[in-house]
């Protein structure tokens, strides 16, 4: 992936650096906070000098700050901006739970919404499942991403989702896929399978935990989504091809 350079113009620590993690140890949680990415260290370095604060991205803190990249980490306040080339919302939707399940996916290149995916429909599923599966296929999205050279940041809004694949599955593994105590692990399909899939990129991409209907466009949007599965009963996960104004999607059915 090609080298970054992250401007921190206001935050804990201001300068240039060289990794996201040690940016975002500067700025999660600092009120005011003002950063950027640059694509070369002489961009990075005559933007830092000037001072175009005017450029930064401005972040309110989140509710559960960290710079550690493999720590679940809450933002309230997460928006479509970011030092991220690539943002993509999971979210699963059952109605009534177990039953109808669907998953929504939501895609910003650059800041701006790109594309929207619905499906993966279950008739006999839970909102755990669609969830997973949702994550499951956002892995796959952002593998694609990443051999193309772009950052990516994954979100979700399901904590069970992100601990299945980045906290619980290793030991699982180790014990043969069997849970510490007594009883099967739920989703356990769905489960390997975004292990695998998250085991490939785990070094590249950024997993963050979002508040579910806290007002944020992407997952709000992956929410509509979801929704949309269910209601269309759409098996396999299909781009969404209709009005792309985001004020007509949040007046859809929500989860």
């Amino acid at each position: 992936m090609p080298q970054k350079y992250y401007v921190v113009w206001v935050g804990r620590q201001s300068g240039i650096f060289t990794d996201w993690p040690s940016a975002q140890r500067s700025v999660d949680g600092f009120a005011g906070a003002r950063y950027k990415s640059f694509p070369t260290r002489d961009e990075a370095e005559q933007a830092y000098r000037e001072g175009k604060q005017s450029a930064a991205y401005p972040r309110r803190a989140p509710a559960k700050p960290t710079g550690v990249k493999d720590e679940s980490r809450t933002d309230a306040a997460v928006t479509t901006e970011s030092p991220f080339d690539v943002r993509i919302f999971c979210d699963g939707a059952c109605e009534p739970n177990p039953g109808n399940a669907g998953s929504g996916i939501v895609v910003y290149r650059s800041g701006t919404l790109a594309d929207l995916w619905y499906g993966l429909f279950n008739s006999e599923g839970t909102n755990n499942s669609a969830e997973l599966s949702a994550l499951l296929n956002g892995l796959h999205m952002a593998q694609t991403e990443i051999d193309d050279g772009r950052s990516v940041e994954l979100l979700s809004d399901s904590q069970y989702s992100l601990n299945c694949i980045r906290t619980w599955a290793a030991g699982w593994e180790k014990k043969g896929w069997k849970r510490k105590e007594e009883g099967d692990i739920k989703n356990l399909e769905i489960v390997q399978a975004a292990y695998a899939a998250y085991k490939e990129i785990e070094d590249e991409v950024q997993l963050t935990h979002v508040a579910g209907h806290a007002g944020i466009e992407g997952n709000e949007l992956a929410d509509r989504m979801a929704m949309l599965a269910v209601q269309s009963r759409q098996t396999e996960l299909r781009r969404y091809d209709g009005d792309m104004n985001v004020d007509f999607l949040l007046k859809m059915r929500s989860g």
